[in-house]
């Protein structure tokens, strides 16, 4: 069942337990970080290597509140309008032909931008949404500067300025979480606005509680091995280090073909599932010995 909006009930202990009843497990860190952001209705940037859990727990807050999750995934080149809403041009067009011939006033025209043509794109829909919802800026650190420093003015109001329509404010502010991989340093006036936690990979007892919880069922000693082995491999030199997701991956992949334990052939035949690349997957193949052994 849903926790309750009002968070008055709400402390750190208790969301801890929340979210790893979902299958998230989360430090003290971490889950103190959520807490305070969720209470003071501030953003938060999670920062940590791809694979780390930062885009999960936005969609494990949306399950655990009951709220939509709306997603704005950042890119090289995004736009307000693809950001913030666009008209439908398309139904514009429709409309002016059905117009022509016909008594055209000012009204008329105004319809032309009313909401039936508006196209909401996610952050107008957060705004619309509110505390019913869940705004995860999914890897702002792609997106360029210009497009930062937009993001400022939404994250300090919660309100946009249509022109055709007016000004559209939150009558009550999401639970915002913005994700980074630090392919770029992000510039100190978004970090203000945001409260902070860095993700880095669990220590190994970690893991293992993650994967189990994720893989309810899942033979001890398997979990166990695989983890090992992804701690191993975090600690070669290679281009992409695997995450928590491709720990997952790869003890699902494993029971997928019936393996209840990790042995070199095993390894070897679904290394695809950890490794994504062609030079890692080379480099791991000729270290495999190693990497399930850890000798």
């Amino acid at each position: 069942m849903p926790l309750s909006n009002s968070f008055d009930d709400l402390t750190v202990e208790k969301l801890t337990d929340e979210l790893a009843a979902l299958g998230y497990i989360a430090d003290r860190g971490l889950a103190t970080s959520l807490y305070i952001s969720i209470k003071l209705g501030r953003p938060i940037l999670l920062e940590g290597e791809v694979g780390v859990g930062k885009t999960e727990l936005a969609k494990t807050v949306a399950t655990l509140f009951g709220r939509s999750l709306i997603r704005l995934q950042c890119y090289e080149g995004i736009d307000t309008n693809q950001a913030l809403y666009e008209w439908d041009y398309a139904r514009q067009m429709l409309q002016i032909r059905a117009m022509s011939g016909a008594s055209q006033g000012e009204s008329s025209v105004d319809e032309l931008f009313g909401p039936k043509f508006l196209i909401e794109r996610p952050l107008l829909q957060a705004i619309r949404a509110g505390d019913q919802s869940v705004l995860l800026i999914d890897e702002v650190d792609r997106a360029d500067d210009e497009f930062e420093a937009f993001l400022l003015e939404i994250l300090s109001d919660f309100q946009i300025s249509i022109p055709e329509i007016g000004t559209v404010k939150a009558a009550s502010r999401p639970i915002v979480i913005l994700t980074s991989n630090r392919t770029r340093e992000l510039h100190d006036a978004l970090k203000r606005r945001c409260l902070y936690n860095w993700i880095g990979f669990p220590a190994a007892a970690q893991e293992l509680e993650i994967v189990q919880s994720r893989i309810p069922g899942i033979s001890q000693a398997l979990a166990e091995k695989v983890v090992a082995a992804v701690n191993t491999l975090r600690g070669m030199d290679l281009e992409k280090s695997p995450g928590v997701a491709e720990t997952i991956d790869w003890v699902r992949s494993l029971d997928a073909i019936g393996a209840d334990e990790l042995t070199i052939d095993n390894a070897e035949q679904t290394l695809g599932a950890v490794i994504k690349g062609r030079d890692d997957l080379e480099f791991a193949h000729s270290n495999i010995a190693e990497i399930v052994t850890g000798l």
